[in-house]
């Protein structure tokens, strides 16, 4: 059986359940795109190839072995992409929460039973319909647990709106002992503006650092809520066009060890100079679908 244990984004990571870019079918049409980048990059004909994207999942998958991390792949679903396994689930303390997702993203959540099955019954919570959420917006941090949301009133009109208030208030029940802030997120069809989730705008990471970006939020007190948290010395601002990039989008394998994407270079320097392990893989092909390393992972034990 798994001891589920997560708490924070950056404690040694013991295993993870790491997506699969394995048929993930044809390109999409137009009118399935999920998010504004993807649409971008199926209109231009950049749409990434599977080849391309299965060998930067195969980079990731050899860092985690060079870690000696325990890693789970979701089984292959014919023509299914099933590389965000963050949007899935996500875990909390021992429990695993299963995302209600975009109905046509249900049966990945049936692609990892098997990892489900090593989980007691009692540890798995399955949200009421009318909550949505998924794991991209939902970081445990010690003491606090932060949401990013989408409260106004056209959420339903937005489809990059994945998590809402009454997520927020299912989680604050859960968990009581926690503190839960939330975050309110741009929702936009540019690209560029879009915080898809809380993790494509914000992210901590170890020595009491953060990666932030501040027009991902709409309300600014939230965002100085944040700089005031880490303290401004301790914050890495990422530039809109580093945010489309997916910047604040890296993975911590422990305090010390970060995963980033090759390309980020004035990232991957600053993280160097603070003193990080920065382990650089490819990336930049899945970036193209909105999402990056910390979606493609669900951590399941950290020490």
């Amino acid at each position: 059986m798994l001891k589920l244990n997560v708490n924070d984004e950056i404690s040694r990571l013991k295993s993870v359940v790491l997506g699969t870019a394995k048929s993930c079918g044809p390109t999409p049409k137009p009118e399935e795109a999920y998010d504004p980048k993807s649409l971008e990059h199926i209109l231009a004909g950049t749409y990434p190839k599977e080849e391309d994207m299965r060998e930067e999942m195969n980079a990731f998958a050899a860092v985690f072995e060079k870690y000696e991390v325990e890693v789970f792949r979701p089984e292959v679903l014919q023509d299914c992409n099933q590389i965000f396994s963050r949007d899935i689930a996500f875990v909390i303390e021992n429990k695993l929460i299963l995302a209600n997702i975009l109905p046509d993203r249900e049966k990945e959540i049936d692609a990892i039973l098997h990892v489900l099955d090593k989980i007691p019954e009692e540890d798995i919570i399955r949200p009421p319909e009318e909550v949505h959420v998924e794991g991209g917006d939902v970081m445990p941090w010690n003491d606090y647990i932060f949401i990013g949301t989408y409260t106004a009133a056209d959420y339903a009109g937005w489809i990059t709106a994945r998590t809402n208030k009454a997520a927020v208030d299912f989680i604050a029940a859960q968990f009581p002992h926690k503190k839960v802030k939330s975050f309110e997120l741009r929702k936009s069809k540019n690209a560029r503006e879009n915080a898809l989730h809380l993790d494509c705008c914000f992210q901590p990471i170890g020595k009491g650092k953060a990666i932030l970006h501040k027009n991902g939020f709409l309300v600014e007190e939230e965002y100085q809520w944040l700089v005031d948290f880490f303290g401004k010395e301790h914050i890495f601002e990422i530039t809109s066009d580093e945010m489309y990039q997916m910047f604040s989008n890296v993975f911590s394998i422990s305090p010390e060890v970060i995963v980033s994407e090759k390309n980020f270079v004035r990232l991957n320097d600053w993280l160097r100079n603070q003193g990080f392990t920065v382990e650089e893989i490819p990336y930049a092909e899945i970036a193209k679908q909105e999402g990056l390393l910390r979606c493609s992972t669900l951590p399941l034990i950290r020490e």
